[in-house]
């Protein structure tokens, strides 16, 4: 039974970290979308303050 004990005891551990690698697989996917997210929420606020910026360049340039 000894043998068998370790084959089991080893099988078992394999499950578990199979287990593991693939909600760690999953965790990864949900941070890699979460940051694609805050990516284009950051690009898009890049483009509006480089709007605003050369709006108020222009408005300053043309005067009072």
């Amino acid at each position: 039974m000894g043998v068998t004990d370790r084959v089991w005891g080893a099988l078992t551990s394999m499950i578990k970290l199979e287990d593991k690698v693939n909600r760690q697989s999953e965790a990864m996917k949900l941070q890699q979308q979460k940051i694609e997210d805050l990516t284009g929420r950051v690009i898009r606020l890049e483009a509006q303050i480089e709007l605003l910026t050369g709006a108020a360049m222009i408005k300053r340039l043309k005067g009072p």
